[in-house]
């Protein structure tokens, strides 16, 4: 584990003096002096730009109070399935008071399981979640396989013979999705063949190759990738069908699994950012996301109605952090 740490550390530190350095200053106070940057800790392609390009575009609003003259940058920093991101922010970038990072439900997985090395949720300030995703299972078009049920028909014949692509090793929440329907399909998720990916969108070009042959991500990113219809989204893992894009794709439940799986974005930043610039910011989230303007920006960029900030924030994903860590412990994935 220490050499892990070591690592990542040594990577974080290489990465963060080739990725865009935000300037120290307080966010939006003087937004026509200088800009805010939005951490992806992922490739481009997947929910991690999303939620950045959503928080670009969104604090353009007149409401937000931001300049519109000088957006939200947005730098990509992956590896580690968020560490390197998350390492770079708790030990290097610790005060910087316009740097936002991209989080996701999988992040606080990660952080649970002790992906993130020896790291806390108390380590970093939570500022805002923005909105709420989806998981689904998605294949090529020209896939033989038209439903949930032909997948997992043909995965419990031969799980050999289609790879998955999952952002994130075993254990991950894409891992566990796929792995939740397998199970209730009376298969063993041991038995699947999986593909660690480095986010969302290097599964979707990893399943436009054709390398693999699956992908169990999250409906904002098929919402990006399906539009120009060579993807075929077989099941949204949601309660009730979602409007936009995936409006036409039925939920798991509809067809005989009951797995839903909701993921929470949002952002954080340093824990040494002053307490003036992070109440700041989480003032300047609360005005954008009170907005109507921002929910229906929310929509289309696939995600739906879920804000918390601030305090709230935090204490919600230290519990959501413990829940995490009691049920990865019972499924062994305790490192």
């Amino acid at each position: 584990m220490t050499s892990t740490i070591a690592w990542i550390a040594a990577l974080s530190a290489c990465i963060t003096l080739c990725a865009h350095a935000a300037p120290l200053h307080s966010p939006l106070q003087s937004a026509a002096h200088s800009s805010a940057l939005c951490i992806a800790p992922a490739k481009p392609g997947g929910g991690m730009a999303v939620t950045c390009k959503l928080v670009q575009k969104g604090l353009q609003l007149p409401a937000a109070g931001a300049a519109q003259d000088n957006p939200v940058k947005i730098s990509y920093l992956p590896g580690g399935i968020g560490a390197v991101a998350w390492n770079s922010i708790v030990t290097q970038r610790r005060a910087e008071a316009d740097t936002l990072v991209a989080f996701s439900g999988g992040s606080l997985m990660n952080l649970a399981q002790g992906k993130y090395g020896d790291a806390d949720a108390g380590n970093v300030r939570w500022v805002a979640a923005i909105g709420v995703d989806y998981g689904m299972i998605a294949v090529r078009s020209d896939s033989p396989y038209k439903t949930l049920r032909d997948l997992l028909d043909a995965l419990k014949k031969d799980p050999s013979k289609l790879t998955i692509g999952a952002a994130g090793t075993v254990g991950s929440q894409d891992w566990l999705k796929i792995s939740m329907l397998a199970k209730q399909h009376q298969i063993n998720p041991k038995h699947l063949r999986f593909v660690a990916l480095e986010g969302g969108g290097e599964a979707f070009t990893a399943l436009r190759a054709g390398h693999v042959q699956v992908v169990s991500g999250d409906a904002s990113e098929a919402t990006l990738h399906s539009l120009d219809g060579e993807i075929r989204v077989l099941a949204v893992l949601s309660e009730q069908r979602l409007p936009g894009t995936l409006a036409d794709v039925p939920t798991a439940r509809e067809q005989g699994m009951a797995v839903s799986w909701p993921i929470v974005r949002g952002v954080y930043m340093g824990p040494q950012v002053s307490d003036a610039d992070y109440q700041r910011w989480v003032s300047t989230f609360d005005k954008m996301l009170a907005t109507p303007e921002f929910e229906r920006l929310r929509a289309r960029h696939g995600l739906y109605p879920f804000a918390l900030s601030g305090d709230k924030l935090s204490a919600y994903v230290k519990k959501t952090v413990e829940d995490y860590r009691k049920q990865s412990d019972q499924l062994g994935l305790i490192r």
